[in-house]
């Protein structure tokens, strides 16, 4: 089982690299190990040398390339994220990332159906479909668009801000949302996020409580998360300081900040980016439960 599962997922990565090459996307290397990510409230970077990380993901550096004048770019990337362990989760991981200038997350939302077809047809020729607990799921079908606050109206019932206002947000989504949406044939997109969860995204301008950020479901795995991208260096600088409050609050360290990137933000022009993973993408077309099964080793085998 492991030497198929390799040989699937060294052709599920050829595919997305040629996917990415044939739309005329530069394919970059940026460094792994970095001075400051973005400060996150839940994401803890790995620390290496004295005051340097390796990287929880390459948008930092990829966003600095956009600044520059690069127009389309994309990277397949080993990442490292603390204490993240279980069935879908590796501290190190791989993960496919890609920005467009001149385009919010609708441009990406299409991106992401064209490249679920693609694998689909190169790597599983014979049944074209993914298959996750015993569901079939067909990218070729429409996809479902549903906000986030219909989701939680729709599958729990309940309003996404009280869920936030209470401290039940992950609970709710990961109980009861997460495993609704596991049910669906084709996948399914959750968008426009409540402002509080905006991260990287720039807010809505017909909505200023929400964000254009979505992510990327298929069988009720997490496959993608996207948004339009947010240029304004102040409002970017006062959420990795609410961010590190947050984390201050918990206990967790203060985060240093990505000096020049914020110096770099106000140039960037329109953009949407967007970070896939890539072991649950091969996870989703060997048709298996773990994370372990579509890797050469687990941190154990070590």
């Amino acid at each position: 089982m492991k030497i198929d599962a390799l040989w699937l997922r060294a052709n599920v990565i050829k595919t997305v690299r040629d996917f990415f090459w044939e739309r005329g996307f530069l394919e970059v290397e940026t460094p792994l190990l970095i001075p400051a990510n973005a400060p996150e409230e839940h994401i803890n970077p790995i620390i290496t040398l004295p005051s340097w990380q390796l990287q929880t993901s390459p948008e930092i550096c990829m966003k600095r390339l956009l600044c520059s004048g690069h127009q389309k770019l994309f990277q397949i990337s080993r990442c490292w994220r603390s204490d993240e362990r279980g069935s879908r989760h590796l501290s190190e991981f791989t993960m496919l990332e890609w920005y467009r200038a001149g385009c919010d997350y609708r441009t990406l939302m299409a991106d992401c159906e064209d490249l679920l077809q693609y694998v689909v047809a190169k790597c599983l020729p014979d049944n074209r479909r993914f298959v996750r607990n015993s569901v079939q799921i067909d990218p070729f079908v429409p996809w479902q668009r549903i906000s986030v606050q219909d989701a939680f109206l729709h599958y729990g019932q309940v309003d996404v801000l009280d869920c936030l206002r209470k401290g039940l947000y992950e609970e709710v989504l990961t109980s009861v949302i997460e495993p609704a949406l596991a049910g669906h044939a084709s996948p399914v997109i959750l968008m426009d996020y409540p402002i509080e969860l905006a991260a990287l995204a720039r807010i809505k301008p017909e909505n200023s409580g929400l964000a254009e950020r979505f992510e990327l479901y298929v069988g009720g795995l997490e496959l993608a998360n996207g948004f339009s991208e947010l240029n304004d260096p102040v409002e970017q600088r006062c959420r990795f300081e609410e961010a590190n409050c947050s984390r201050s609050n918990a206990g967790q360290a203060v985060l240093p900040m990505p000096e020049p990137f914020l110096s770099m933000l106000a140039t960037m022009p329109e953009s949407a980016g967007i970070a896939l993973g890539v072991d649950r993408l091969v996870m989703l077309s060997a048709g298996v439960d773990s994370i372990d099964e579509v890797v050469a080793f687990t941190p154990e085998e070590l």
